[in-house]
Order: structure tokens, then C-alpha cells, then sequence
């Protein structure tokens, strides 16, 4: 599988949290589509972004999933039903963002300066997508410079992507399933109903299993940083079609390192307890996990992944999503960049300054946290980003149990 480049009582608190109602705690939540009738051609599920009552659907994505006929030619599913749980809703019982809206960066005025956003660039079109949000919604499609994309949250495994939607010849849409694998959100595109794992980008069981989706650098930073480094950028409006308590966080608490992960079954590498922060790296076939508290302790880690160098800079100031009700109140968790250390044909090493900034040996350059250089004899310069993901232990370490630990 490779990209190409609680207690009890808790549980269910969760799920309802989940596809809650919103604003109002006794408003009805937004339509669930009624799913299509199992058979041999896929009949896409629809998203209905009004606020009525929505159909009587009982059926868990897992038990929609299970019913639905195998056409001939289907390849074998990579990953067997008995590894993957119903989370609760039904397929888009989360409702994706399909018709996202955005904000120039000085109309923006919801966000709290140390709350997470998601932030993405692609030829020059740089976006931000608030966790606040994301948290309510988990995929927003979209199209960034140009490219076909799929944003990508799942809250219980504390992990952002983004895929570039394309796959041959078609434009695949995305929705929620209700399904989780190894606790991390199971997608699916409505044009085959392939099943996706969201940590992998890869096909699970359906037309397109043994796909996998290109993945871009995306990276979880404060609002603050984001607006400071991409004045000119957009970020998505709380106008999303749907009614949802935005900046509440419905997983109080989760992020506890003393926590046991939902729904998860399997055994956790033994190093580092379940909820363990870890900032996750993938290059090729190599996988590389930096415990989060030893890249805050020096705000730099130098190493190597898969015989490359790397550099992996931490600066604080963004919130947790998932430590307190009220998201801007979260411990401060800090943000994370991975780069390879390389500008302008010369190799390089960086120390922290203390500020959100990082300088160079070589030529006293300095950087921000998205490997641009913002003054110096390098300044313009961008360092080339490696795909990563800040998440969980149990997650990583699961999804890639081939991975390094680098502790600086």
C-alpha cells in the first residue's frame, strides 16, 4: 500500500458526535441519501444539502456495502469486511463538501489565530481549509490551480490528505462511507463506489481496488500562518449547505496519550502508546515516523528517508482539534513541515530561532514553517516538500508497520 508522489462510554458519544445535528442540538440533521439498490452497476449516492428530515435509512454503510453484488472482472478485495467496522452513519451520513465556497483571506473573520487549518498550494493557488470545519465534513472536493482534488480529515486518526482526484481517464467524486478501517475513514467515489482507504489513497474493494490516488503536500498549520505566509489565498467558508456547530469540537478529550483508539482491534507496535503524536513521512517504498515530542524539543530534526535527506522543522501556536470543546482552546500542539534540505544546489542544515523561524548554516538565510525563505541570500527559495502526515501512533505504525523511527 503505497502513495504514489476511549472507554466505552466514550464510543458512543462519538458516533453521535459524528453525524450530529449542529447549531441547534434538537434540529434535525441534514438528509442522508437513500443509497442504491445492491446490483451489478453502481448507482451513485446523492448529497442533498437541504435541511428537512431526512429518509428513513437504517442500514449502516457496512451492512449497504456487504449487500451490494460483485460484477465479474472485479478484482479481489484487498482488505477482508471483517477488518472494517460500521462507524455509524450511513455512506455521507457525514456529508461532504461538494460545492465548496471561499473567503479572501481578509474577510475571514471565524478563526481564532492559533486554530488549525489545512493548508494547500498547488500552481500558486493557495488554500486553507479549517479543521472546524473539516471535522463536521471530512472530504471537500474541489479543484485547486487547476487540479481535481479531494481534502481529506479523519478526526480519530488525527490525519489530513489530499488527492489529486484524477485517476486515468476519470474525475472521481468522493464521499464518506460510514465505514472505518483500522479507526481511519473508508471513502468512497461515486462514480464505481470503489471503497478507498483515507490513509493510503489506495483502492480497497470494488472496480478500482489496487488503485492508488497521487497524493499532495498538505500541511496542518495555525491560521495565523497561514494568512501571514498566503495574504493573496482563499479559505473555505462556513457556507457549506449544511447547519453544523463550527469551531465546537465534537471529540473532546480523544487526543489523550492515555486513550484507547474507536473501533480500533488491532495490536499497537509496543515503542509508543496508541495516541502517540507522530509525524509521519513517505518517500517511494520508505516510511519514516518523528515522535512529535522529540521534534518539539529542538524544532528540528535532521535525517534521512530511504537514503535522502530530510529536515523536519516544528514551530507552536496552533491549537489541538481534538483536546478541548471549544477548538482555539486546545494544548498548543504546534505545526509541522518536512523538507528535503536542499536549496539553490546547495545542501543544508537549519537551526530554530525561537520565533517560528528557522536559519540556515550555510547562508543565514531564514525560513518559515513552509520551507519558504523569506529574507536572506536565499530569499524566494522554496524547499521541496515530502508528503507527510501528523497523526497517531497506532495509525502509522499500522498503515506502515515497515517504519523507521527518527528521534533527531
Amino acid at each position: 500500500m503505497r502513495r504514489r508522489s476511549f472507554p466505552l462510554a466514550v464510543a458512543g458519544a462519538l458516533t453521535l458526535a459524528a453525524c450530529g445535528a449542529g447549531d441547534d442540538a434538537t434540529a434535525d440533521p441534514p438528509p442522508i441519501p437513500a443509497p442504491g439498490a445492491p446490483g451489478t452497476t453502481a448507482e451513485p449516492f446523492t448529497v442533498d444539502s437541504t435541511e428537512s428530515s431526512p429518509p428513513n435509512v437504517t442500514e449502516s454503510g457496512l451492512d449497504i456495502y456487504r449487500a451490494r453484488a460483485v460484477p465479474d472482472g472485479v478484482p479481489a478485495p484487498l482488505v477482508d469486511f471483517d477488518e472494517i467496522r460500521s462507524g455509524g452513519p450511513p455512506p455521507d451520513g457525514i456529508p461532504p463538501v461538494d460545492e465548496p465556497k471561499f473567503l479572501d483571506v481578509p474577510d475571514v473573520g471565524f478563526l481564532a489565530d492559533n486554530e488549525p487549518v489545512l493548508a494547500l498550494e498547488i500552481g500558486g493557488d493557495a488554500r486553507a481549509y479549517p479543521v472546524q470545519i473539516m471535522t463536521w465534513h471530512e472530504i471537500v472536493n474541489d479543484t485547486v490551480g487547476g487540479v481535481p482534488v479531494s481534502v481529506s480529515y479523519c478526526p480519530l486518526c488525527n490525519s489530513a490528505v489530499a488527492y489529486d482526484r484524477r485517476l486515468d481517464d476519470r474525475i472521481l467524486d468522493f464521499g464518506t462511507s460510514g465505514l472505518l478501517y483500522n479507526s481511519a475513514l473508508v471513502m468512497y467515489d461515486r462514480q464505481t463506489e470503489t471503497l478507498w482507504s483515507h490513509f493510503t489513497g489506495e483502492g480497497i474493494i470494488g472496480e478500482l481496488t489496487g488503485e492508488d490516488l497521487a497524493a499532495f503536500p498538505l500541511a496542518t498549520v495555525s491560521w495565523a500562518a497561514f494568512k501571514d505566509a498566503n495574504p493573496e489565498g482563499v479559505v473555505l467558508s462556513r457556507d457549506t449547505g449544511f447547519s453544523r456547530d463550527y469551531g465546537r469540537n465534537p471529540y473532546p478529550g480523544y487526543d489523550d496519550v492515555d486513550s484507547v483508539p474507536f473501533l480500533f482491534q488491532g495490536e499497537v507496535d509496543g515503542r509508543y502508546t496508541a495516541l502517540t503524536r507522530i509525524v509521519g513521512v513517505e518517500s517511494g517504498d520508505a516510511a519514516v515516523g518523528i515522535p512529535l515530542l522529540d521534534l518539539r524539543d529542538g524544532e528540528v530534526v535532521s535525517g534521512e528517508i530511504g537514503g535522502a535527506p530530510l529536515v523536519a522543522l516544528w514551530t507552536s501556536g496552533t491549537s489541538s482539534a481534538l483536546d478541548s470543546a471549544s477548538i482555539p482552546g486546545g494544548d498548543d500542539v504546534g505545526a509541522t513541515g518536512v523538507f528535503v534540505p536542499q536549496a539553490a544546489d546547495t545542501a543544508l542544515t537549519f537551526v530554530a530561532n525561537g520565533d517560528g523561524t528557522f536559519t540556515d548554516d550555510q547562508t543565514s538565510s531564514t525560513w518559515n514553517i513552509f520551507g519558504e525563505a523569506l529574507d536572506g541570500e536565499l530569499a524566494g527559495e522554496r524547499l521541496e516538500a515530502y508528503h507527510h502526515v501528523d497523526t497517531f501512533w497506532f495509525a502509522w505504525s499500522t498503515f506502515r508497520p515497515d517504519t523507521e523511527v527518527l528521534t533527531g
